[in-house]
């Protein structure tokens, strides 16, 4: 770098500025410097920079799902978050390391300044296991009495309660939850379910069904039917689950929604172009991983940050 400067006629402050790209240089100075460094070979030294002031520049970006050819990542969860999120840390000169459960003790996620978590897991595993990293980590999910951690989300508790009030207006009094109870986001969506129903007098069947997929809807419905249980609707904890739902009801014969009403959530593109489209709750993870991607910037900062839930509402198609 001392070379470098003294070809160009600056400072080595302001080689290290011109290549990192910082504004304070001016623009005819920062090309000088960098074609002088092309012509020489120069490399900016990423890692001794962060070696010295203990900062990486980079964020962490855990998924907690295991992709599979049924759930791949290319889908809207967890795509939509991680566009927020990079979108955010791109304003500041932050990289992202997007990395899964199975690659989140690597040693490049450990020199990480903060980590984002997607998906607490069943029972808050994901979310004790990389407390192990001991790095500041902010959560996608649903706050858990107790816990501590940063966490943001939809509002799981009013999307079910939004579900409950339409099947009432329906006059379904046999309802269906479909999921797997053990995390907490599906916890607070059959909570407010629950709730908004026994107020009225009705008990909701769970049918608890732990894989987030198509073909897991097809199978609960199948043991519903063949258990010969008495239903009229069925509020699936996501899109491919619903549409899971409805493909085994009317391969037995059941219209949707003159016979069973139907409502996952995400509100998916696939769910609405599906025939017939789904209705489904809407949570916006776009905005979400913009969230996500400010809080650990706040507490990179060592800013003090509270967990934050963002507004759901139950879009009406089809079903």
């Amino acid at each position: 770098m001392a070379d470098l400067a003294e070809l160009a006629g600056v400072s080595k402050i302001t080689v290290s500025r011109a290549l990192s790209e910082s504004g304070i240089v001016n623009a005819d100075t920062r090309a000088r410097v960098r074609a002088l460094a092309a012509e020489h070979g120069y490399r900016f030294n990423v890692s001794a920079r962060n070696l010295r002031l203990r900062h990486s520049h980079t964020i962490a970006v855990i998924v907690e799902m295991t992709p599979s050819l049924n759930r791949p990542m290319s889908d809207p969860y967890p795509l939509e978050l991680l566009g927020g999120i990079a979108q955010e840390l791109a304003t500041v000169n932050y990289s992202v390391l997007l990395t899964t459960r199975q690659g989140a003790f690597a040693p490049a996620v450990q020199a990480a300044d903060a980590m984002i978590l997607l998906g607490q897991g069943a029972k808050l595993q994901a979310v004790h296991l990389f407390d192990r990293l001991r790095l500041p980590m902010v959560v996608w999910g649903a706050p858990s009495p107790g816990d501590q951690h940063i966490v943001v989300g939809s509002d799981n508790r009013l999307g079910g309660m939004s579900v409950a009030e339409r099947f009432v207006s329906l006059g379904r009094r046999h309802p269906v939850f479909l999921g797997n109870t053990d995390h907490p986001e599906m916890t607070d969506r059959h909570a407010g379910f629950a709730e908004f129903l026994k107020a009225r007098g009705v008990m909701p069947i769970v049918v608890d069904h732990k894989p987030f997929t198509t073909e897991s809807g097809i199978e609960a419905v199948q043991s519903l039917i063949r258990a010969k249980t008495k239903f009229d609707a069925i509020f699936a904890c996501n899109d491919l689950l619903a549409m899971g739902a409805i493909r085994a009801l009317t391969e037995q014969g059941y219209r949707v929604p003159e016979d069973v009403s139907v409502v996952g959530y995400d509100d998916t593109p696939l769910g609405a172009t599906f025939i017939p489209p789904l209705s489904s709750v809407h949570q916006n993870w776009h905005d979400g991983g913009i969230l996500l991607a400010r809080k650990a910037l706040a507490l990179v900062r060592g800013d003090r940050v509270k967990s934050e839930t963002l507004p759901s509402h139950l879009v009406l198609r089809s079903t």
